[in-house]
């Protein structure tokens, strides 16, 4: 909050004199820009729709209800201040209440005024986009939610170790101030602590909010590493980056890993992979449904985008999982500037929070080349079909996974016979198998998957034309996400031989 009192001050400085401060926050946003004004020696005037304008003291300005006579009252009021608007945005679009916002605009930086709008929703009409600048508010971050953890601790006499201390702060990124201390009062109705136990209230809360944006979902469950199959370049390349989210790594030089593009063909591992990396990263998984997101345009989407970006970094250090980028391309929003798109390509440039976007994307035609300029991701790879080593790993993870022993079964020539499947096809082969020996009310036989094999037919070889325009799309622009078998298999046999 600090950082946000910091950048207000700054802007009216500047003679930014309307200010948008994006929140749902209102108490809190408030109760901060009273010790701004406090710092400053200036007034904190306050206005809303049920009372009218109230002073500094406390007391009410008389027959100032509508935003009209508000706003008719700050023309003739010129002592320096800021006015602060709640919830002002419903009536932005009465054509009185924009031609007096624009005709105080030009006097207020005169007269070291401001107008502060806060709202939860972003509602700013043509006539005002060049006059208002818009903040974000984020919502509390680790440092604020430590200090109201010692507070609630300090009045309960309860004392934690560091690490669940930590652990406490950690879970209650991305709740509002409101939120946090509504939990808080829950776990301790309930045990009368804070024990390790009581971080899952604090989970329940946390995905009861992120489900409230309707865009984001949230993964209290992730995968591993040893569940992909194969693309070996790709897991070595996330290895390495694992670890370059400490603060050691700032000091080595390190800048924060941004984020990485998986392109390729369907069903062949890249939402697994998604999955995959928050669990070697340690760090909670965000779903972004951006198709979704991007199916409106103008300020709803652009509100929503908003949103999403202060909940993930609010949460940082956490992975962004962006499925099925491709959907936000498909009415060529870019193109349009109305849909916000140019608002998440530039904050995945310039993020400055541990936010890791893992994207996915199976259509690259639709694809912008601007999207895959380095700097919005750290590296973009291609995920293909699975050579026969990848493919006999996967079988051999999705027997495992049914509590099966591999080696019981053929499952060399089941890779083998298996070319041009993707691994979510080779899924398929172990289930079909299973469904055939339990109709027969028998165990899975040493065959039985080569039988589903010879009586399937993959998709990618009806799609043989696609697949190779979409490799040949990949040649020069992605780095392969699976280690090139063939020089693995040459120096193999040379040290044979």
């Amino acid at each position: 909050m600090d950082e946000l009192l910091d950048q207000v001050a700054l802007l009216v400085r500047a003679r930014f004199s309307l200010l948008y401060l994006l929140s749902h926050e209102e108490e809190r946003v408030e109760r901060a820009l009273r010790r701004l004004a406090k710092r400053q020696d200036t007034p904190l005037w306050r206005w809303r729709c049920t009372e009218g304008i109230t002073s500094p003291d406390g007391e009410l300005v008389p027959d100032t209800a509508s935003p009209e006579a508000a706003l008719g009252w700050l023309k003739d009021h010129d002592a320096p201040g800021f006015f602060l608007f709640l919830d002002l945005h419903p009536m932005l679009d009465q054509a009185a209440v924009i031609r007096s916002l624009r005709d105080s605009e030009t006097q207020l930086g005169a007269r070291k005024q401001a107008v502060l709008l806060l709202g939860p929703q972003l509602r700013i009409p043509q006539e005002l986009s060049k006059d208002v600048r818009i903040v974000d508010v984020p919502l509390p971050g680790a440092d604020e939610v430590g200090r109201l953890l010692k507070v609630v601790l300090k009045r309960q006499g309860v004392k934690l170790t560091d690490t669940l201390f930590e652990r406490f702060v950690r879970s209650s990124l991305g709740l509002s101030e409101k939120e946090i201390k509504r939990t808080y009062a829950q776990i301790l109705l309930q045990g009368g602590s804070f024990r390790e136990e009581d971080l899952a209230v604090l989970a329940r809360s946390k995905r009861q909010a992120i489900r409230r944006s309707r865009f984001l979902e949230f993964y209290e469950e992730v995968g591993q590493m040893d569940g992909v199959g194969g693309l070996g370049n790709l897991k070595e390349w996330l290895l390495r980056r694992s670890a370059a989210f400490a603060e050691s790594a700032r000091k080595f030089g390190l800048p924060e890993p941004k984020g990485v593009f998986l392109l390729g063909v369907q069903g062949c591992g890249k939402s697994l992979t998604a999955k995959a990396v928050a669990g070697l990263f340690r760090m909670p998984l965000l779903r972004l449904d951006v198709g979704a997101l991007f199916a409106g345009t103008g300020q709803g989407a652009e509100e929503s985008l908003r949103e999403t970006i202060r909940i993930a970094e609010s949460i940082s250090p956490c992975v962004l999982w962006i499925d099925e980028m491709e959907k936000a391309f498909v009415n060529d929003l870019a193109a349009s500037g109305l849909s916000g798109l140019g608002t998440l390509l530039t904050w995945m440039q310039e993020k400055t929070k541990p936010v890791f976007v893992v994207a996915t994307a199976n259509e690259v035609r639709l694809l912008p080349p601007e999207l895959l300029r380095k700097g919005r991701f750290d590296e973009v790879f291609f995920v293909d079909l699975p050579n026969v080593h990848e493919r006999l790993q996967i079988l051999e993870i999705h027997v495992s996974n049914r509590d099966r022993d591999p080696d019981d079964f053929d499952l060399l020539q089941a890779a083998e016979e298996t070319e041009k499947y993707s691994g979510a096809e080779l899924e398929q082969v172990v289930v079909e198998a299973l469904f055939n020996a339990y109709a027969e009310n028998r165990p899975l036989g040493r065959r039985d998957l080569i039988k589903v094999v010879r009586d399937t037919v993959p998709l990618a070889i009806t799609m043989d034309d696609r697949l190779k325009e979409l490799r040949e799309w990949a040649r020069s622009r992605t780095r392969p996400a699976s280690l090139d078998r063939r020089r693995i298999d040459f120096f193999e046999d040379f040290q044979e031989a």
